[in-house]
């Protein structure tokens, strides 16, 4: 059952308190668990697929956030500078809503805002047979950007996929 947001109002957006890591933690393996038949990995000694995410504490350009709706938890962004094509700011480095708020309106919202509250050149990726996320990320991205974007396949080197580039500034 997806739970329709009634006004994008209901979606708080917040940088993720040090005290929020574990709820993180928990929703990322949640999200590794949804890609685990299109990303190869495997449950570590503790069943868990685990994720470093200190860095996004201990690095001041990189950026956790959490989505909230109605007080609960929704989903999370991960953002940091570590691009896959060089001359660009931001990489949206991992992106998950809760399944109950998919197809509401969540992730559009929470993306946009994600967007906005870091103005420059951005870069967000997806696997090469990650289908959904593709569609997904090119029909947020031409709303958001207003169609002015690109996209590129990237198929060589340790990172491979799908990315798109644009630009989120006040002239968007």
């Amino acid at each position: 059952m997806n739970i329709p947001l009634q006004s994008p109002s209901e979606l708080l957006v917040k940088r993720a308190a040090p005290e929020e890591r574990l709820a993180l933690y928990r929703m990322l393996e949640l999200y590794q668990h949804d890609l685990s038949d299109i990303w190869d990995q495997d449950l570590d000694l503790h069943g868990e697929y685990g994720y470093h995410l200190d860095r996004y504490w201990q690095d001041s350009r990189c950026h956790p956030y959490v989505f909230l709706v109605d007080g609960h938890y929704a989903g999370f962004a991960l953002v940091d500078p570590r691009v896959r094509i060089p001359g660009d700011d931001f990489w949206m480095d991992q992106f998950f809503v809760l399944k109950k708020y998919r197809r509401a309106g969540a992730g559009r919202a929470a993306a946009s805002r994600v967007f906005a509250l870091h103005p420059g050149r951005w870069q967000v990726g997806q696997m090469p047979d990650n289908h959904a996320a593709q569609a997904f990320w090119r029909s947020t991205i031409r709303a958001f950007s207003n169609g002015r974007y690109e996209e590129t396949r990237i198929t060589s080197g340790w990172w491979q996929g799908v990315v798109q580039r644009f630009a989120s500034d006040a002239q968007r």
